[in-house]
């Protein structure tokens, strides 16, 4: 398939990143080689996008000291990079809205790239142009990306996908939204059920051919709660996080008994506002 033919991809990365870890990088490598390898897509960019404050996730650090964490880890990558918007906002941001907001910010992009025609110039054009590009965003269906138009997909870990079911985390139209409009790239190990989760789910079997399951054949058991602990009981955490990232928490003595115990008692920004929906 010629390069021309294929649809470009924008991997977004969603989650604490408390902190960012190897790992967390290695699933971009992972996706894209993946992606690129079946010859339908060409993955242009990937967009990690750390949650806000608002989560009150326990044991969650100021979203200042996880997107700085995650800047000085993408520092040398070339297609790589944090996005601030979803971190900045006062209230916790449902995912299917992030990536709404991805796809509608590479769609503008391209609606202005098409206003240097003279044409556009003329007294008033450029409201009525404004005013179409928002009629446009509010009659979007299941399906918001545009032909010939980059496809921003979720990257996932497999705990991720099975969270879907867990009762009140997600709402099942932004489970629809997400893996129906968007699609899902999935990093799973080997012997892991992802598979058998899809299956036994209506609404994941149902757009089966949008989530990309992707094999890590190399092991890593990484994870930021395994960090956080080992930081807790002053053990090493080299090459575990990118050295920058290590100097960084080391110079702000991130992450103790009492950073934690933040959030504590606090109910999840998702399972509050879903519960409470659900109830009235």
């Amino acid at each position: 398939m010629e390069s021309s033919e294929k649809t470009e991809v924008v991997l977004l990365a969603c989650g604490s990143f408390n902190p960012i870890t190897n790992m967390h990088l290695r699933l971009f490598e992972l996706a894209k080689d993946y992606m690129n390898g079946t010859g339908k897509y060409r993955v242009i960019k990937g967009i990690i996008s750390p949650v806000g404050d608002a989560y009150k996730k326990k044991g969650l650090l100021p979203a200042h000291h996880r997107i700085i964490m995650a800047e000085l880890a993408t520092k040398n990558s070339k297609w790589v990079e944090v996005d601030t918007w979803e971190s900045l906002q006062n209230e916790w941001i449902e995912t299917a809205k992030v990536l709404r907001h991805h796809q509608e910010k590479l769609e503008a992009r391209n609606w202005d790239n098409q206003q240097d025609s003279p044409i556009l110039e003329r007294p008033g054009q450029k409201r009525k142009w404004t005013e179409q590009r928002q009629d446009f965003s509010q009659k979007r269906s299941l399906e918001p990306k545009t032909k010939g138009m980059p496809a921003v997909k979720l990257l996932c870990g497999a705990d991720l996908l099975e969270s879907f079911g867990v009762p009140n985390l997600w709402k099942s139209e932004d489970v629809a939204q997400i893996v129906g409009g968007y699609g899902l790239v999935c990093i799973t190990r080997a012997g892991n059920d992802a598979q058998k989760f899809i299956y036994e789910s209506d609404v994941l079997w149902q757009h089966r051919a949008n989530i990309h399951l992707v094999n890590e054949w190399v092991t890593n058991d990484i994870s930021s709660t395994k960090i956080r602990r080992a930081l807790r009981r002053g053990q090493s955490i080299r090459y575990l996080v990118p050295d920058l990232v290590q100097e960084y928490i080391e110079q702000h003595s991130l992450y103790s008994a009492e950073s934690e115990d933040r959030n504590a008692g606090v109910i999840l920004a998702p399972l509050q506002r879903n519960t409470a929906e659900a109830t009235s």
